[in-house]
């Protein structure tokens, strides 16, 4: 018996809700419509002024500010960097050199195995010329013996030479 009671309410509650609505939009006093705040001047990327505002500016003190074995620390730790910075650049060079080498190597390899191919193309070219040469004067020989046989006369010639 709660539950149609309960549910019968809720779907009055839920009917009114559209029609409070717009009556109530008709009470409440009207404001004039909100304006975003003017935006604050952006600094421009990487000024001074946009560095701080991230957290990122530096500014070297004096030498006198300075503590001296963090300076000498820098300075060995900067000179360890800048002597791998050469050794890598070096090792790079070297094998950049080999690079070369092996590929002009390549290159000529592939150039005479090229050459080679052409060369080989052409011979067989001539091998299969001289072979269809050939077929065609041992057919005309043959046709020349045949001729001679069917004549009755002594036929005296040799087939061509093989190429």
């Amino acid at each position: 018996m709660i539950r149609p009671t309960l549910s019968a309410a809720l779907a009055l509650t839920l009917a009114a809700a559209p029609l409070a609505g717009p009556v109530a939009a008709q009470t409440a006093p009207q404001t004039a419509p909100q304006t975003p705040p003017p935006p604050a001047s952006t600094p421009q990327p990487g000024s001074a002024e946009w560095l701080q505002q991230r957290g990122e500016i530096y500014s070297r003190g004096t030498d006198a500010e300075q503590d001296p074995a963090e300076l000498a620390a820098t300075a060995r730790l900067n000179a360890e960097i800048a002597a791998r910075l050469a050794a890598a650049a070096e090792e790079e060079a070297a094998a950049q050199a080999a690079f070369d080498a092996d590929n002009a190597r390549w290159r000529e390899e592939t150039a005479r195995l090229e050459t080679e191919r052409v060369q080989w193309e052409a011979n067989a070219a001539a091998a299969n010329a001289a072979r269809e040469q050939w077929e065609r004067d041992n057919a005309a020989w043959a046709a020349k013996m045949e001729a001679c046989r069917r004549s009755g006369r002594v036929c005296i010639a040799s087939p061509p030479p093989r190429p």
